[in-house]
């Protein structure tokens, strides 16, 4: 595997998975703080970051897979994690296949599809509609700012990873899970969350009023203080 990844610290291992399109380096306050206490592995996603490129349209499960093979590369066994968004998805997904990590704090954790309302269903039928008459305008015109940007391999990849749900998953988790997400999160609000709290049995559950889908960012030392004591509990 060609992994793009930051190992700091000594002891316990804990690592680290950030969100859609962002990169390792998006935990360094967590990183700093951590690596007191920890062997802090941040890794990069497949297609992010400064990892290798995807050969396919992964799925949520495929990524579950990737990061099982890079644990393995680095021989980390059983670690703590921490991940933001996106890389809750994929956290959810192996912690419900088997007890691959010790416990988990999710900051802002993707995994709920939305319902569809009218006007989402009248925008998809408008696209489709564009794209076979005036594909160039449909693509320019039509899904988030986020989603035009990507390759079109990676825009295959990120239909797969929006369109799952993935509460179902989460009722097999029975390792401790802690869900932390911002009052003012518009990417995964505080609804989308406490539906994945209702569904993991025993996981807890903070909200920070200040804050919005980087919580982690916006309020750092609040958020490592929560996941340090986490980490510690005696459950």
């Amino acid at each position: 595997m060609h992994l793009s990844y930051l190992q700091r610290g000594e002891g316990r291992d804990l690592l680290m998975l950030h969100g859609y399109l962002a990169s390792k380096e998006s935990f360094y306050p967590q990183i700093e703080y951590f690596s007191r206490f920890y062997r802090v592995t941040a890794l990069d996603f497949a297609g992010m970051g400064g990892a290798e490129r995807l050969q396919s349209a992964y799925s949520v499960d495929d990524y579950a897979d990737w990061t099982l093979a890079a644990l393995k590369e680095l021989k980390i066994e059983f670690p703590l994690l921490l991940a933001h968004s996106f890389g809750g998805r994929v956290a959810i997904k192996l912690l419900s296949r088997a007890d691959y990590f010790d416990r988990a704090a999710l900051i802002g954790c993707a995994g709920i599809v939305k319902k569809r309302t009218l006007s989402y269903k009248l925008r998809v039928e408008s696209y489709r509609i564009a794209k076979k008459f005036a594909p160039k305008y449909a693509e320019a015109h039509f899904g988030s700012t986020e989603y035009r940007t990507l390759s079109p391999l990676m825009r295959e990849s990120y239909k797969k990873i929006v369109n799952e749900d993935l509460r179902e998953d989460a009722k097999s988790i029975r390792r401790p899970v802690l869900f932390l997400v911002g009052a003012k999160d518009e990417e995964t609000p505080v609804s989308s969350v406490r539906i994945l709290h209702a569904a993991v049995k025993g996981s807890k559950m903070l909200t920070f009023e200040n804050c919005g889908h980087f919580a982690h960012l916006d309020d750092p030392l609040a958020v490592s203080l929560a996941v340090e004591e986490f980490f510690h509990a005696d459950l």
